[in-house]
């Protein structure tokens, strides 16, 4: 009687295998951080290079992806390049006036996919169906253009009156209100300029909100303003890593996911080399989790803040 050997999926294939159906059954859902390469490779005694390849194969079935400052998450089922009716050709525009918030709110989609450098006025006008001269009515120019998409966000988030007791409370509040601004829109933190400030109404309103939060507290005026764009420098700094990312992945076509698996023999050499101990025992996760980095950072800050206006105190 005739029989016939199954030869055995590789390790690689079983383990792509167990996370494709966690992902499919629900258990990981869009957005779920799914295990680094590391992880994997220690959950299923695997090597580095196997565990490099299960993660090679989640991304090339667009199971899984980048997101800029969480590490590789579940990506949606079918998630376009380019929000529903952003494209790069003019469409039929109705005969109505346009308006200024439709310019600026176009203008920011485009940004929030593609980059800040992605909007120019020929661009906005394709998508608005309109000839570029049309624009001039609303901005003057890019400059212009831009410094209006960044008063339009900062207009989003609400600032409670008078809000949370207590100005450590407050000073939290709006600097989570900032780097959620930041997370939506990776663009943002390249628009801002401490040297060249916006005089924008919206991005006023926040300095002149946290001004208000250091109320009673004895300070100078030069102490307040500075702790005020202390704060947001903080959280702006912080930010540029994903707004990098985003142009980056635009210029070179290269996800960060990938980046890092191209880097990952180079880091390997360079973490088992022994020259680098300490180094080797930290997780990659922490080193790429930018909304715990800026938790850490902000809380370090206030803690030295809350030192000097103790100090203050007792002057």
């Amino acid at each position: 009687m005739p029989s016939s050997t199954q030869r055995p999926d590789p390790p690689y294939r079983r383990i792509v295998a167990e996370i494709r159906a966690q992902i499919l059954s629900g258990d990981l859902r869009p957005g779920d951080r799914v295990p680094s390469i590391r992880q994997i490779a220690q959950r299923w005694g695997v090597a580095i290079a196997t565990a490099t390849k299960v993660m090679a194969a989640l991304r090339d079935d667009e199971l899984v992806e980048a997101k800029v400052g969480s590490g590789t998450v579940v990506s949606a089922r079918t998630r376009p390049k380019q929000p529903a009716g952003l494209t790069t050709s003019p469409r039929p525009r109705p005969k109505q006036a346009l308006n200024r918030k439709e310019v600026l709110r176009t203008a920011i989609a485009i940004a929030d996919v593609e980059g800040l450098d992605a909007v120019s006025m020929r661009r906005l006008a394709a998508e608005l169906g309109v000839g570029p001269m049309s624009l001039y009515r609303h901005v003057a120019n890019k400059d212009e253009l831009v410094t209006q998409m960044t008063d339009e966000v900062f207009g989003e988030p609400e600032l409670p009156v008078p809000g949370p007791e207590g100005w450590r409370a407050k000073l939290e509040l709006i600097s989570r209100r900032q780097w959620e601004l930041c997370r939506r829109h990776l663009w943002l933190p390249r628009a801002v300029s401490f040297t060249r400030p916006l005089l924008v109404p919206n991005m006023m309103a926040h300095t002149e909100w946290t001004l208000r939060a250091l109320d009673g507290l004895g300070l100078p005026m030069t102490t307040r303003i500075r702790e005020a764009l202390t704060l947001h420098a903080l959280v702006i700094t912080v930010a540029l890593p994903m707004a990098d990312e985003t142009e980056a992945e635009q210029e070179t076509g290269v996800p960060l996911d990938q980046w890092w698996l191209e880097q990952r023999q180079r880091a390997d050499e360079l973490l088992g080399s022994g020259r680098f101990p300490l180094l080797a025992t930290i997780d990659e996760e922490t080193v790429s989790d930018l909304d715990g980095l800026f938790e850490y950072s902000l809380a370090r800050h206030l803690d030295g803040f809350a030192v000097m206006v103790e100090d203050q105190a007792r002057a």
